[in-house]
């Protein structure tokens, strides 16, 4: 009787966001603008997982191959493609238990949104909140300046009149932009392109390096170091860690009890992607890659590199905002103004948040080892440790198992099976990803500060030779 009561509520409750879609008028201007801007079905949740989760960092994975070795690399792909999917299902959970209980509660959503630290107070209390507020902005934070290096370190194979630096400046500005895009309900056609992008991209590393053949004398000597395995393993537990944009994802969706499989769909395309283009790379260049951390600086310029270039930045200013847009909504409940219709004030309050991540990325220019570390330090927390915890935790009293609206299916062992492998990738995480992990990728950032500086101008760009001298 009590799961009837439950089912109810849970069936009532997600059609407010349909009811008010169905309201919209229907000029042929608002169908049109509904096509590319309203999206809220399990496809435009598909196309933002699977365009979130892979950007900058497929230029990276043959990086991460490098130090890794083949078979460690395709393994580590698999491995944390899974315990990503399974973490994202956890919070899939999670979110639908609160949404359900405070709905049950006549709490109305339709001007808020849900984010994770709000999932993490209503189920668990404050302390969990202020955990899981401070990894997720910070994750988030540095994902957003991981976007503009990446930005940078892209377009000067293109065009390398200006340095890296100052291409960062100057993407930095671009990147503002994102404060007018007011949800993920309008990300339906930046999602979508930003998937064909990312698509080309791989099949373009992919292609190219294998009519490109290995260079002379290649060597595929990885992995050497514990140092270089453990932060190219960090590197694909970062590749994995996307969904800290979960929950905002759901709650954009009409019907967002259906997010259940749409993580793990995504993640199995997005290895038909990082596969191939990363075993591709690395056979084609080896030990090269160790000093080249964007795939793209070593394969000749054509103009099909060069439209992968130009994709991938389009695709890097789509993903800064999934990135960021979470934080804007953090920072204008703290200032009061998330509920202000006007887009343009929302805007307006927004432009604080991206002065800091302009500032960091011109600070670690370091494209490739910034990314291991924040998986490391922050992915491993956010999207890994904190779901299987707050899962555990969340269901551990008898009542709440008994009246969970999501209940673990039969054949993951129910109750049991998923204490396991929550109290698993807990262990595992914690040890190997944030231990080891933690330590070699620390290792990695501290040698690239030695080596280039902070404020570095030109991160791994091509040495030029000096001048010859002035003869007399």
């Amino acid at each position: 009787m009590a799961s009837e009561k439950v089912e109810t509520i849970v069936a009532g409750n997600y059609t407010e966001m349909e009811r008010e879609e169905a309201d919209r008028p229907k000029s042929a201007g608002s169908k049109l603008t509904n096509l590319l801007w309203h999206g809220g079905s399990v496809y435009d949740a598909w196309f933002s997982c699977a365009s979130n989760q892979v950007a900058q960092v497929l230029l990276t994975l043959p990086y991460s191959f490098s130090q890794l070795g083949m078979l460690s690399g395709i393994l580590f792909q698999l491995f944390y493609g899974l315990m990503g999917s399974w973490t994202a299902y956890l919070i899939s959970v999670l979110y639908v238990e609160y949404r359900t209980r405070k709905e049950r509660e006549k709490v109305d959503f339709r001007n808020h949104v849900i984010q994770w630290f709000e999932v993490l107070d209503g189920l668990l209390g404050r302390h969990w909140r202020n955990i899981g507020l401070f990894f997720n902005c910070t994750f988030l934070l540095f994902g957003s300046v991981i976007q503009l290096i990446a930005c940078a370190s892209n377009i000067y194979y293109i065009n390398d009149n200006l340095d890296k630096r100052t291409w960062t400046y100057i993407f930095g500005a671009c990147c503002a932009t994102t404060v007018f895009i007011p949800s993920f309900h309008n990300y339906r056609m930046w999602s979508f392109l930003g998937l064909l992008m990312t698509t080309y991209t791989a099949w373009y590393l992919t292609v190219a390096s294998l009519l490109h053949g290995q260079v002379e004398g290649v060597k595929h000597s990885g992995p050497t170091t514990m140092v270089l395995y453990f932060t190219g393993a960090t590197n694909i537990l970062y590749t994995f860690g996307g969904h800290a944009v979960t929950v905002e994802i759901m709650h954009a969706m009409w019907k967002p009890q259906k997010f259940k499989l749409i993580y793990l769909i995504a993640t199995v395309y997005v290895l038909t992607l990082t596969l191939p283009s990363a075993s591709a790379v690395y056979w084609a260049f080896g030990d090269l890659l160790l000093t080249h951390s964007n795939a793209l600086s070593l394969l000749p310029r054509t103009r099909f590199r060069d439209t992968a270039i130009i994709l991938m930045l389009i695709h890097q200013f789509i993903t800064f905002g999934f990135a960021c847009t979470p934080l804007y909504f953090v920072w204008e409940k703290l200032i009061r103004v998330h509920k202000t219709k006007s887009l343009f004030k929302r805007a307006l309050a927004r432009l604080p948040v991206v002065i800091p991540i302009w500032f960091l990325a011109i600070i670690f220019p370091f494209f490739g080892p910034i990314n291991s570390t924040v998986g490391s330090l922050l992915v491993s927390f956010t999207v890994y440790i904190i779901p299987a915890m707050a899962h555990m935790l969340t269901f551990a009293p008898a009542p709440a198992r008994e009246n969970a609206v999501e209940r673990p299916p039969s054949i993951m062992g129910g109750w049991v099976g998923h204490y396991c492998i929550n109290i698993f990738v807990v262990g595992w995480v914690l040890i190997v990803g944030f231990g080891f992990g933690g330590w070699a990728s620390m290792v990695n950032f501290v040698r690239q500060i030695d080596t280039f500086g902070l404020f570095a101008k030109c991160y791994q760009c091509p040495r030029t030779a000096p001048p010859p001298p002035h003869k007399t």
